[in-house]
């Protein structure tokens, strides 16, 4: 099935590798994160490409709290970090009983302001983080509360637990696997915390790519990068297409007024597509 009303541009190149894209509609810009190059930059159609921070602590994923603060996953420091209004750093998430986190990598946010995020071991490689051994035996995803009081371990068992997402009601939780090619659904709790999970959909074909960046859109459809480029699933967990992406995809997320551009980050590119289906508000 055809999702795209246009061909894939190319935005900006030039970067090391690009992941955590994250649309902001009071700039009108796109936020992304360089993970080699140590910075977060920023596009926008006025402006083209320009940096918003640097150094980034490497950062990764990067998203909106409730009050529209930015949250960013740092490679570097093991933290999951909040930037408030005045430009302070607050650590939200750091350590899980006295140990450091593995290398935060991908966040959401629930209504109710809970902040969950997925702990692979990739920040602590080198290119990708800083080369260090992990202190935690397990790669896990966690429920970090608003105020950085509490930190729960919601699940233990990854093999590296990388994108993630919430159903449209949010009773449930998509997170993927990059590991082991999956994607697994879990529900979740009234308290927040999840319920015991189970494989939703395995990824499979040609190309470069793995279970990495994975959102919704307005439809209901599942996107997931994965091998050739963004693999797109119905409610079932069903394929329904490809988009095509030469040298394949690190993550994506909507934007523009419409929310029919879909941003791409692809190894040293940022790119465009212009979809039929606008992704989630």
């Amino acid at each position: 099935m055809n999702f795209a009303a246009k061909e894939l541009e190319v935005l900006a190149d030039g970067y090391l590798f690009t992941e955590g894209p994250l649309w902001d509609p009071r700039a009108e810009r796109l936020l992304f994160s360089d993970i080699p190059g140590n910075l977060i930059a920023q596009w926008s159609a006025a402006s083209g490409k320009a940096v918003f921070r640097a150094p980034s602590n490497k950062a990764n994923g990067l998203a909106w709290d409730r009050q529209g603060r930015l949250l960013a996953c740092e490679h570097a420091t093991s933290r999951l970090t909040r930037t408030e209004a005045d430009g302070k750093i607050t650590v939200l998430a750091s350590t899980y009983q006295g140990k450091e986190l593995n290398s935060p990598n991908d966040v959401v946010v629930k209504s109710d302001g809970g902040i969950y995020f997925t702990d692979p071991t990739y920040g602590r490689l080198d290119y990708y983080g800083v080369k260090r051994d992990p202190q935690l035996g397990f790669r896990g995803v966690y429920r970090a509360e608003p105020d950085g009081r509490a930190l729960r371990l919601l699940a233990d068992d990854f093999g590296q637990p990388n994108g993630l997402c919430f159903s449209p009601d949010e009773k449930r939780l998509f997170v993927n696997d990059t590991e082991r090619m999956h994607i697994r659904v879990f529900d979740v709790q009234p308290d927040g915390t999840l319920g015991k999970g189970k494989v939703w959909a395995t990824l499979s074909g040609e190309g470069p790519g793995a279970p990495d960046g994975m959102k919704l859109d307005s439809a209901g459809s599942l996107y997931c990068c994965g091998p050739g480029g963004i693999h797109v699933l119905d409610g079932e967990g069903n394929a329904r297409g490809l988009i095509d992406v030469p040298g394949g995809a690190a993550n994506f997320t909507w934007g523009e007024k419409d929310r029919r551009s879909l941003f791409i980050t692809a190894g040293s590119r940022l790119c465009r597509l212009r979809v039929k289906i606008p992704g989630r508000a």
